[in-house]
């Protein structure tokens, strides 16, 4: 097939491939360059196109493929656009009020069951929690770095099977 025949197969085909780009993305001048992405890349891949298997099913996969990956890049980068008005602060304001009181009786529950636990587990459970690394604790409680970490570890269990989630 010479190029000139190639080109005026493709042609003859693009009217139906304009209502496939546009029942695609729902917009006319996206469907507009997806159009014109299809027929570039039809006729720069000429070469990849078999004589004798179906012109129009080739064109429309090559459309469904350049769609599917301009939806991918696209869903990764979310576009910026600058007419966003200047006061859409105002607009996203948080309308609800808030209440603490549920987290503020958690807290409490957790922290009686903390105060609850054996001596040794709390002490290295609170500084743990403080922030201290295990080492540190170690340390200053003077105790083996194995023996802090299982004690962390039971206190958490403890913790977790007196209170509900």
């Amino acid at each position: 097939m010479t190029t000139t025949d190639f080109n005026n197969a493709i042609a003859t085909q693009s009217d139906f491939l304009k209502p496939y780009a546009h029942s695609l993305t729902h917009d006319v001048e996206e469907a507009h360059d997806l159009f014109q992405e299809t027929m570039l890349r039809a006729l720069s891949n000429r070469n990849k196109y078999k004589i004798g298997t179906n012109l129009k099913a080739w064109l429309y996969t090559i459309m469904r493929n350049i769609f599917i990956n301009n939806y991918r890049k696209n869903k990764r980068f979310t576009k910026v656009s600058s007419a966003v008005p200047e006061d859409i602060v105002m607009y996203n304001v948080d309308k609800k009020a808030r209440n603490e009181g549920w987290s503020n009786v958690r807290m409490q529950e957790i922290q009686t069951e903390v105060e609850a636990l054996p001596q040794a587990f709390r002490q290295c459970f609170e500084l743990y929690n403080m922030g201290y690394k295990y080492q540190d604790i170690a340390e200053v409680l003077n105790e083996p770095l194995g023996t802090i970490k299982s004690r962390i570890h039971f206190a958490r269990k403890i913790l977790v099977s007196k209170l509900d989630r």
